[in-house]
């Protein structure tokens, strides 16, 4: 039975940091540092995500503008398609959308709606938790 983002969201929690498209990269910036995290969802209508914004684009952005560009709204910089899972994908179906995709943070949607987000970090964590689950299985299957 393979991992699924529900499955790692019921773990994890739902909580999901939301700032909007106004705000200003200063401003996100200190929300990423203040949460420990490397990504925020920008709020769209009704529950929908209108980009994500992590700290990759917070040094492209300094590093192409210069410091002047702290106090543009993050919705300039945001990354506008946001690629996002559901539920019932698998932790398999998730690295393989990070992997070619190349990012760390994918937002979860179910109707539309804004419901969870999961890291890299989540996912290597439910991947660990799936082989010691193995390795438990079969030292219990030998012991047998």
């Amino acid at each position: 039975m393979s991992m699924t983002v529900k499955n790692m969201l019921d773990a994890k929690g739902r909580e999901v940091v939301v700032v909007a498209p106004e705000q200003s990269l200063l401003e996100v910036a200190g929300i990423l540092h203040e949460k420990r995290i490397g990504a925020v969802v920008i709020a769209g209508d009704e529950g929908r995500t209108a980009g994500i914004f992590t700290e990759r684009d917070l040094v492209r952005a300094v590093a192409e503008k210069g410091a002047a560009v702290l106090d543009a709204p993050v919705s300039t910089i945001m990354t506008v398609n946001v690629q996002t899972c559901r539920e019932d994908t698998t932790v398999n179906q998730l690295m393989q959308m990070m992997s070619v995709g190349r990012f760390r943070h994918v937002p979860v949607e179910e109707a539309g709606r804004l419901i969870g987000i999961i890291s890299i970090g989540d996912v290597v964590k439910s991947r660990i938790r799936e082989i010691e689950l193995e390795a438990e299985q079969i030292k219990a299957y030998i012991a047998s």
